[in-house]
């Protein structure tokens, strides 16, 4: 099983093998990581209760300003992914795919585009 330490360290390795073309764009969303999803909150979102969520991109999405409204958050949910993979390969892999599919939302890519992409 992943470590704190170590899964963080997963999520960070994702981020710096973006394109420097990119970095930009994500300096104002937090990106975090969480053990579990909140269940009221999903609950809020419509998200049904038996949906496993890995990840989570909050707030406004590219073209964000800054003004009326909270900054981007991007949450990496660690126990789902845990709860699901064991081998480390895997969870990297699945670490991998979250973070880009969550950053891939904060582009405003949907859904369809994820999966076309391969990060559904």
């Amino acid at each position: 099983m992943a470590t704190r330490d170590h899964f963080d360290h997963l999520v960070e390795e994702t981020l710096a093998s973006l394109p420097a073309s990119l970095q930009p764009y994500l300096d104002r969303v937090a990106i975090t990581v969480e053990d579990w999803p909140d269940p009221a909150e999903l609950d809020e979102m419509g998200v049904p209760p038996d949906e496993t969520l890995y990840g989570l991109q909050r707030g406004p999405t590219l073209g964000y300003d800054g003004s009326l409204m909270a900054p981007p958050v991007i949450v990496i949910y660690r126990g789902p992914i845990l709860a699901d993979y064991t081998a480390d390969a895997d969870i990297r892999r699945e670490v991998r795919t979250t973070v880009l599919h969550e950053i891939g939302h904060f582009f405003g890519l949907t859904e369809a585009d994820l999966d076309r992409l391969g990060l559904a």
